[in-house]
Parts: C-alpha cells; sequence; structure tokens
C-alpha cells in the first residue's frame, strides 16, 4: 500500500470516529451503524475476502462502541434520564443474547450480517419516521419475563450487527410507551451491556482463524481501534448535548432517516 492510500485510510478512520462518537450521544447508540459499513469497505480494499471483513468489522465495531458507549451513557446519566432498574433487569438476557450470536459469528456467512442489519434498521427507521403511529403495543413496559425475553433478543441481533443495540432498545422502549428521550439515556447504557461480552465474544470466535490481518486478535483489529477512538470520544459530548436540546420527533426524524441511509448503502452490496 502506498503512502497516499494509508493516509486516506487513516483519515477516513478518524473522520468516522468523529461521526461514531457524535451518534452514540446523540441517539444512545453505540455508533456501530456508521463503523461496521466503514470497517468494511477498508478490510475490503485491504485485501481481505468477505468472510473474514465482515465479522472483522462487526467484531471492531463492538469494540469501539465499548468506550463511546461508556462515555455517553455517563453523560446522559448524570441528568438523570437513564432508567437503571431496566438495565439490571436486562444485564444477564443481553449477555446471553450476545455469547450466541458471538458463537454464530464464527460459521454465518457474510451476508448473514448484512440481512439482519438490513432487516432491523430498516423496520425501526419505518416506525421512526411515521411518528410511531399504529406503533404502540401498551402505555408502559411488560412484566419481567417479556423484559428478559426482549432483553436476550436485543442482545442476540445486536451480535450479530455490531451495533450496540440503542436502536432495538429504543424500539422497545418506545413501543411500550417510554418517552423518547428516556428511551435514549437508557439505550447507552445498553451499548455497554452489550459491547463489552460482544467484543471478547468476537475475540473468542475469531481466534486462530486463517486469514486475518496481522494485528486482529481473533474478529477484532486493536489498529483500526486505536485509530478511530480518540475522535470518536471527543464528539460523544457533543452529541448528548445536542440530545437534549432536540424535540422529540426531530430526534426520532433524524435517527429514522439515519437508519434508512445505512440500510439502503447495505442492502445495494448484496444486490451488487
Amino acid at each position: 500500500m502506498d503512502v497516499a492510500t494509508l493516509i486516506e485510510l487513516v483519515l477516513a478512520l478518524a473522520v468516522s470516529g468523529a461521526l461514531i462518537g457524535f451518534l452514540a450521544g446523540l441517539f444512545g447508540i453505540g455508533g456501530g451503524a456508521i463503523s461496521v459499513p466503514v470497517f468494511f469497505e477498508i478490510f475490503q480494499l485491504l485485501g481481505y475476502a468477505p468472510e473474514i471483513s465482515m465479522p472483522l468489522a462487526v467484531g471492531t465495531s463492538l469494540a469501539v462502541i465499548v468506550p463511546t458507549s461508556i462515555a455517553s451513557a455517563r453523560g446522559h446519566w448524570h441528568r438523570g434520564t437513564v432508567d437503571m432498574a431496566l438495565l439490571r433487569i436486562w444485564a444477564i438476557p443481553i449477555l446471553i443474547g450476545v455469547l450466541a450470536g458471538s458463537v454464530i459469528a464464527r460459521y454465518a456467512d457474510p451476508w448473514v450480517f448484512q440481512v439482519v442489519f438490513v432487516a432491523v434498521a430498516t423496520v425501526i427507521a419505518i416506525r421512526l419516521l411515521t411518528g410511531g403511529q399504529g406503533w404502540r403495543l401498551a402505555e408502559t413496559l411488560p412484566g419481567r419475563a417479556l423484559l428478559t425475553i426482549y432483553g436476550a433478543v436485543i442482545g442476540f441481533l445486536s451480535a450479530l450487527m455490531g451495533i450496540g443495540g440503542g436502536a432495538l432498545s429504543n424500539l422497545a422502549m418506545t413501543l411500550h410507551g417510554v418517552p423518547i428521550h428516556r428511551a435514549i439515556s437508557t439505550s447507552a447504557g445498553v451499548g455497554v451491556l452489550i459491547a463489552i461480552p460482544g467484543t471478547l465474544g468476537y475475540m473468542a470466535a475469531g481466534w486462530g482463524r486463517a486469514g486475518l490481518p496481522p494485528d486482529a486478535l481473533g474478529f477484532v483489529s486493536p489498529i483500526t481501534f486505536a485509530l478511530t477512538i480518540p475522535t470518536a470520544l471527543l464528539t460523544a459530548r457533543l452529541g448528548v448535548r445536542l440530545a437534549h436540546a432536540l424535540s422529540r420527533r426531530h430526534l426520532e426524524m433524524a435517527f429514522g432517516l439515519f437508519l434508512l441511509t445505512v440500510s439502503a448503502r447495505f442492502l445495494l452490496g448484496l444486490l451488487g
């Protein structure tokens, strides 16, 4: 690789890191919807096969989400809008779901990750863009048994998508009448619950796999992580500040358009 290409890659990772951090604070998500496609394209550009590039992008994305989610969750917690009781209920189910998704990651074809990403993100985007008309299951959160199932599903799908679970937990909470600002704040905490075991799971899933980059720890690239994190941490607080300044409808529209854009990008890749 020539010097010019290397510089372009470093700049791309720095910019994506800034976007990841900002989105983590703004939407209560880990930024995986940005980092997964960016990392995937970069690993492809470096010459790695899709069956390596896709899980490596997902695993590295989860690693990046660890510090950004912690920064985002702290910001929202200081504002008193994180539902700690719900996070305690979800902790174990989410862990089980994440571990199951990490195991599947070792054997799944690249298209599996992309199909899950497109399907889930599109459903959430449509719900947000339509204003949630008819998308209300109840006015309050369900009992512990159903919440446990929600947690396991959120953990499982998030592990396959390489996201912090913010989009999924946002959907689950708002379907049950939780205000958008509280849902976003609590989703930042969900990102912490998912990203840490998810990163470890992808490290284990890819351990000893042939064809990985020289720096890789399983399906996680420490070099990619190191180049992305600095700008991500700088912009996370800006996202938190803007989230609390925007109206509920503005947040829903922005989040919906963002998810729809990412879904379209992956869909084009699948059809191509």
